[in-house]
């Protein structure tokens, strides 16, 4: 069993930032994937980035060379440096681990934290 605890998130003026972070605790062995996702108001879950199997970063067009994914193993924390921030980041931001158990393939995910970006 893993938990997931997200903070960081907050409102902030478009083309500032903001740094999230996600504490994992519990078994983090044989993880897949560690990413985080959004979910805007009346729109689907997405994923905003990822670190794959083998640790390739993988990034939604949407947010290329603003975001920045990164992770502390020794802490089991990852983080999302989110910079250049628009309107159109605001949503409730999701950290997942996708993790391959004795029960099978498992996802895990925080509680959300909300992101809002105003004026």
């Amino acid at each position: 069993q893993v938990q997931l605890v997200e903070s960081g998130g907050g409102l902030v003026q478009p083309g500032g930032s903001l740094s999230l972070s996600c504490a994992a605790s519990g078994s983090m062995f044989s993880v897949n994937t560690m990413a985080w996702y959004r979910q805007a108001p009346g729109k689907e879950r997405e994923v905003v980035a990822a670190f794959t199997w083998g640790g390739r970063v993988i990034y939604a067009e949407s947010v290329k060379g603003r975001f920045t994914l990164s992770r502390d193993n020794a802490k089991n924390t990852l983080y999302l440096q989110m910079n250049s921030l628009k309107p159109e980041d605001t949503a409730v931001y999701y950290c997942n681990i996708n993790q391959t158990t004795y029960r099978g393939v498992m996802d895990y995910w925080g509680l959300g934290i909300t992101v809002t970006v105003s004026s």
